[in-house]
């Protein structure tokens, strides 16, 4: 992500900015950060990604979205934009944001050199906090492993790697999609 302005926004003005932006900024602690552009294997994954996820919840009651879709962390009133989110059943957003989702069951995000930090660190911090979330995947474009988080019964997360030859189930959404598909013609 590039660095971000000083100047602090309430959720109101973030809104009214990015309405008008032609860029995407994400809203973290009362600043608009401005989204970069990510490289061709990071599209690439991006788009298997959602292919995968749309064929393997094809007849659920669940949606897939791309990094389009603003999911707002009401405890935080962040504002991210995952690579890919999976809501089941009913659509929820935010009284304030009619366009930002307040329910993913399952969120992913494709790790590059410049967002890994965060997306491990502050991003994933936020996420758990959302009570609708089950799983969180993080994708590797260095090498075929994608990273399961999954909320255990007691609200714990747990970690199971995956790597080439691997299946990764998504319990919560009864659905799995195949590492190799993931990466198939990547180059990676």
């Amino acid at each position: 992500m590039a660095e971000a302005a000083r100047q602090r926004l309430s959720y109101a003005e973030y809104r009214a900015t990015e309405d008008a932006a032609g860029v995407k900024h994400e809203f973290v602690d009362g600043v608009a950060v401005a989204m970069t552009g990510g490289s061709l294997t990071h599209a690439r994954l991006i788009a298997r990604v959602l292919t995968r996820l749309t064929s393997a919840l094809a007849g659920h009651p669940c949606e897939v979205f791309g990094s389009e879709a603003r999911v707002l962390i009401p405890l935080f009133r962040n504002a991210r934009y995952p690579d890919a989110s999976v809501v089941c059943g009913d659509l929820q957003t935010d009284e304030e944001d009619p366009d930002a989702i307040t329910n993913p069951v399952v969120l992913v995000e494709v790790l590059s050199d410049s967002t890994e930090a965060i997306d491990r660190g502050e991003k994933f911090r936020e996420y758990r906090t959302l009570p609708s979330l089950r799983c969180y995947l993080l994708v590797s474009q260095r090498h075929p492993l994608v990273e399961r988080y999954a909320r255990g019964p007691d609200g714990s997360w747990v970690l199971t790697e995956h790597g080439p030859g691997d299946t990764i189930a998504l319990p919560a959404v009864d659905a799995a999609i195949a590492v190799d598909d993931l990466y198939a013609g990547t180059g990676i």
